[in-house]
């Protein structure tokens, strides 16, 4: 059984800042009626507001219509599973942070669920303390203002509309693809380390023994460099990837 963090005498000084002063909103989307409870029963010990939903297509008009800090969506789910209910809210212009939880611990799982837009995600069974604690990390990484747009030699990135450039032309980036992409620009001609880029485009706790983020890599180097025949995104061996401002 979970105890949520900070309940039964659990401390409370040295802790990070919980979520309920900052009076948020989640949804949880989970089909299993008794971990929906537990999960919404935790959320809100620890003082914050949850709306549950037992479908992928109760998700979609549920976050389309309220303002919510963050989803926990789960992958299988009657109907729409949580994949394409990921997709949708996407594609639908809803930028709520979203932790998936899947049973599923493959790398080509986890890479399907952050392609289609995810944020997050948590492999089941999970410690609810480990859930609170990427929940925070998602509300610390959402946009609280509207971002400038970023500008490094013929791409450019608008945070705030999640769309990027190479001159004029548009590219169609996944959410990790432009999460990866974003972290690059903020830091142009830098060698970032995979850990680095791990840290800031995924989560602190996530698998950094994957090669994920090489995965990513080739494929913004396809959407980015292949068609213009230029050398962007560079790999310095040993130490990582960077990209540079002077891709001849």
């Amino acid at each position: 059984m979970w105890r949520p963090l900070g309940s039964r005498g659990d401390p409370q000084e040295s802790g990070p800042t919980p979520l309920s002063e900052r009076g948020m909103r989640f949804l949880i989307v989970e089909d299993t009626a008794k971990l929906a409870a537990l999960l919404a029963r935790g959320l809100e010990r620890e003082g914050l507001a949850v709306d549950t939903a037992g479908s992928g297509e109760d998700a979609l008009w549920m976050a389309g219509s309220t303002e919510y800090d963050g989803i926990v969506l789960d992958v299988m789910l009657p109907g729409i599973d949580g994949y394409e209910a990921c997709r949708r809210l996407r594609r639908e212009q809803v930028w709520t942070p979203i932790l998936m939880l899947t049973a599923r611990d493959a790398i080509e799982d986890r890479i399907e669920g952050l392609d289609v837009g995810a944020d997050d995600y948590l492999v089941k069974p999970f410690s609810f303390a480990e859930l609170l604690a990427r929940l925070r990390a998602l509300v610390r990484r959402a946009p609280v203002e509207r971002a400038p747009v970023l500008e490094v030699g013929e791409l450019r990135l608008d945070p705030a509309t999640r769309r990027v450039w190479q001159g004029d032309h548009e590219l169609v980036l996944s959410g990790k693809e432009f999460a990866l992409l974003e972290t690059f620009m903020r830091r142009p001609d830098e060698v970032l380390t995979r850990l680095t880029l791990l840290e800031h485009a995924w989560d602190g706790a996530y698998e950094n023994r994957s090669n994920v983020i090489d995965v990513y890599v080739r494929r913004l180097r396809e959407k980015i460099d292949r068609p213009s025949g230029t050398q962007t995104l560079q790999t310095i061996r040993g130490a990582g990837y960077r990209l540079a401002t002077d891709r001849r």
